[in-house]
């Protein structure tokens, strides 16, 4: 697992707007924004979703030291979940900017470099858990699991192994982020919302997004069901 993290950072530029007056239709006054990447003014920005969170209950203090841990191995690993989006969303577009074959090989091959230098001494100290808990993440943000993303920039070979060897630690690179499905994951998502909310994590947009308010009912519902 030591390894693999550090590879797969391989796989993987703000919005900015100014105000004007529209003095032209019907002699009336509006306020436009433009947005970087679109020529056409709008009226209106589309802001991300704020949910209106509840105090967390818990039904034992094991459970409240478990969300706790779980927490604060979020908080460490989300950031680089984050990274690796953005990383792969880089890579993607210079990769398609290139024709040859020997040239996205050679790009690939500096970027793992520099990837390797800037972060494996941080991702060689994570533990089996939080691995886990940042593939899971991966998968979150960009809709790839992280074998996926190892195979499709590698052989599928290699990412067998690369699974298997994860494996061995408790660690499936497979494994995807189901917070409909998977309590912990559930819990993930709602330490990411709250956190979003409160300024200790930069919000990214994930490649599915879920409505928080929708999975606390799923689970409302699981629990009154036992």
């Amino acid at each position: 697992m030591k390894n693999f993290i550090i590879y797969l950072f391989v796989l993987i530029p703000v919005v900015f707007y100014a105000q004007i007056k529209d003095e032209e239709e019907d002699d009336l006054e509006y306020d436009y924004i433009f947005v970087e990447g679109d020529s056409i003014p709008q009226k209106v920005v589309n802001l991300n979703t704020i949910y209106i969170l509840s105090d967390m209950k818990f039904a034992s203090k094991e459970d409240r030291i478990r969300y706790l841990i779980l927490r604060r191995k979020t908080l460490k690993v989300y950031p680089y979940a984050k990274l690796a989006s953005e990383r792969l969303d880089s890579l993607n577009a210079r990769l398609e900017s290139m024709k040859k074959a020997s040239d996205k090989r050679k790009y690939t091959k500096i970027i793992q470099k520099y990837i390797e230098g800037e972060f494996s001494d941080e991702l060689k100290k994570l533990t089996r858990t939080e691995g886990q808990i940042l593939v899971k993440l991966i998968h979150r943000q960009t809709g790839k699991t992280t074998f996926g993303l190892v195979k499709e920039l590698r052989s599928g070979w290699r990412a067998f192994w690369y699974n298997t060897t994860a494996s061995m630690f408790d660690i499936s690179l497979k494994k995807p982020f189901d917070p409909k499905n998977v309590y912990e994951d559930y819990l993930i998502e709602d330490i990411l919302q709250r956190s979003f909310k409160s300024g200790l994590l930069v919000r990214q947009k994930a490649a599915e997004e879920y409505n928080f308010y929708d999975l606390t009912d799923i689970w409302i519902d699981k629990q009154k069901k036992k």
